[in-house]
């Protein structure tokens, strides 16, 4: 798993279920913040279709944060105003490029990974419930 996709996965993880994995990060020292958690929004764009011209589609709260560890930075975006859930994602940054690597990637974030897994999944099925295939019968004239 590359850094982009860690800090993905972290920023579209739910905060329970980040929460319910921190156990398996340790304990760990008071944050050195490069930024300490703050909110504000972002403009999100969005395309007619996914391949028209870009509008603004509106705005969206977040709260990022910066810390460093052990001359590592981590940083975090994540929706909504939890700071503790961007602090969370921030360490996960953080030791994720340390020798803590492997054990993270198993602990955490295979398991938040299956959970977007099983999610996307649910939604793909409600969807797929309620699509409807439209039939066009040709009348032969031309």
């Amino acid at each position: 798993m590359t850094r982009p996709d860690w800090i993905g996965l972290l920023s579209r993880s739910a905060p329970d279920a980040l929460t319910a994995l921190w156990p398996a990060v340790g304990d760990l020292p008071a944050p050195d913040w490069l930024r300490r958690p703050e909110t504000g929004s972002v403009m999100v764009r969005g395309r007619t279709g996914g391949t028209g011209a870009a509008f603004n589609l509106g705005e969206v709260t977040v709260t990022r944060c910066a810390l460093r560890h052990e001359g590592v930075e981590g940083h975090a975006f994540v929706q909504g105003r939890d700071a503790a859930h961007a602090t969370r994602a921030a360490w996960i940054d953080a030791l994720m490029q340390t020798d803590r690597a492997e054990a993270l990637a198993r602990d955490v974030l295979a398991p938040l990974a299956e959970a977007e897994r099983a999610r996307r999944e649910t939604r793909a099925r409600k969807a797929e419930a309620t699509r409807v295939d439209f039939e066009t019968m040709v009348r032969g004239e031309d």
